[in-house]
């Protein structure tokens, strides 16, 4: 099978992160997630923390002269740069997501990485979600979340991810069209994964 690339998108709760991992596993390719923040944190300067703090925030258009897509990437780190601090860590996490991509197989979780390799070959793309309620309970037991307002954090969480998607590429964040299979990850984390495993090798076989 030639090199290829599995991408995800998911709502909070939903499980997308430990089900790309097994995923990643399962079909013996590279796996990134909380990586690309290691590697953004080392091309930008900023720290991890920082990074993981403002990575699905987004800025006002009111702060741009260009549109963000049209900004050079090796201009956009220089000294005195006007590129609004989300904008250059988005565009460093793009760079790396094409890089890792061009390099060899793998899964990619998050950072709109279904719209930075859009125009890739053997690319698949998935949207992972879930009922509100499974999501809240997952996120209390698998994330250790104990906080009192869970329900209106999942809500917060979900928007500023769909917020950050159609900042950056003018896209509504989970539109089936925009992915090659939608999952609803509640059937459990390993059916999950063995559906993914199923329809991404049966994709890539017959693509």
């Amino acid at each position: 099978m030639e090199q290829y690339c599995v991408t995800i998108a998911r709502e909070f709760g939903s499980g997308g992160s430990l089900i790309g991992r097994r995923l990643a596993g399962e079909l013996g390719v590279a796996f990134y997630d909380r990586e690309l923040i290691e590697m953004a944190a080392a091309e930008t300067g900023f720290s991890e923390d920082y990074i993981r703090e403002v990575e699905h925030q987004k800025t006002s258009r009111l702060c741009f002269t260009v549109h963000p897509h049209t900004l050079p990437i090796l201009n956009a780190f220089a000294p005195g740069s006007s590129v609004p601090i989300t904008d250059q860590i988005f565009l460093a996490q793009s760079a790396i997501i094409q890089r890792l991509a061009a390099e060899k197989s793998c899964v990619i979780v998050g950072r709109n990485a279904d719209y930075v390799l859009r125009d890739k070959a053997c690319c698949v793309h998935i949207f992972i979600h879930a009922p509100f309620a499974y999501r809240v309970l997952f996120a209390r037991e698998h994330y250790n979340e104990t906080r009192s307002d869970l329900d209106a954090y999942v809500k917060r969480k979900d928007r500023g991810r769909g917020d950050y998607c159609y900042y950056f590429t003018q896209r509504k964040w989970g539109l089936s069209r925009n992915y090659h299979l939608c999952l609803d990850s509640s059937i459990g984390v390993e059916p999950s994964v063995r559906v993914l495993t199923g329809f991404v090798t049966e994709f890539l076989r017959t693509g």
